[in-house]
């Protein structure tokens, strides 16, 4: 006779993976942190309540209502105070991302002459990129007067702590092969940088550039409010006179400078940058 075989028993489905695990030491000092933070900022009136939403809706209501229609009496001296945001943010950008090459091939591992030297270089880096560009409108208003060159070295020294960290890490990035080839022909660092390094870090180099502009165009906008020139002035002084209503026609101008840069920044990185 045919063996039988046993049944088998009723299968337990299998049981789901933990949704939540237990915090380490770390993460649950870091959560109770930002707890503290919320609630001290709750007390301290930092925390939007629902009086301030109503009240903030009336008043900026009010705003916009003289406000419109945006005047346009002074609209050749705006136009002419925009020029000069633009140009401040398309120079500053050009010195900082040509001063970012060097900094970025003594702040690489694999191009650093020692360490000494790359220790120094990213420090310098750290401090370009780690204080505000305002801040750094303020202390070069100090030393060279008001007007764009204080914007201009501002926006300088930005870029350089942006792009100087990207083009370094892009530096890294290549493959080791390409650097240990070129020296293995016996070719000097000169020649290993300018035949191999920067040509293959061309493109990055070119897309870093592009964001860094875009940043600019918006930056080169607030540095007016601390007296680096161009057409943050001549907000302020409209905002401070209560003249809404030409202050919307700057924001307006703003708007269309910053969307153009924006939108020709992506051009260029599409016409630049072959697809893969």
């Amino acid at each position: 006779p045919p063996s039988r075989r046993t049944p088998p028993g009723p299968t337990r489905p299998p049981s789901a993976p933990a949704r939540w695990r237990r915090p380490d030491a770390v993460t649950f000092v870091a959560l109770v942190a930002v707890v503290a933070f919320i609630v001290h900022g709750g007390m301290q009136g930092t925390l939007l309540g629902p009086e301030d939403v109503v009240s903030g809706t009336g008043r900026l209501g009010k705003f916009l209502g003289d406000a419109f229609p945006p005047s346009t009496e002074r609209l050749p001296a705006i136009l002419a105070a925009l020029l000069v945001t633009v140009e401040m943010a398309v120079i500053g950008t050009v010195i900082g991302v040509i001063l970012s090459v060097p900094l970025a091939v003594a702040a690489a591992r694999n191009t650093s002459p020692n360490r000494i030297v790359y220790a120094v270089t990213r420090g310098f880096i750290s401090v370009c990129r780690t204080i505000p560009d305002l801040i750094w409108g303020l202390i070069f208003v100090i030393a060279v007067g008001l007007g764009p060159k204080a914007g201009v070295l501002a926006i300088a020294v930005d870029v350089m702590g942006f792009c100087g960290r990207f083009f370094a890490e892009s530096i890294e990035e290549l493959d080791k092969g390409t650097v240990d080839g070129l020296r293995a022909t016996g070719a000097n660092e000169r020649a290993v940088l300018g035949a191999g390094v920067l040509p293959a870090c061309l493109p990055s180099f070119v897309a870093t550039s592009m964001f860094a502009l875009e940043s600019s165009a918006r930056s080169s906008v607030v540095l007016g409010l601390v007296g680096a020139g161009g057409i943050g002035i001549e907000l302020s002084v409209s905002m401070t006179l209560l003249r809404y209503d030409e202050a919307l026609a700057i924001i307006l101008c703003i708007f269309v400078v910053v969307l153009g840069v924006e939108r020709l920044s992506a051009h260029l990185r599409r016409r630049m940058i072959p697809a893969d």
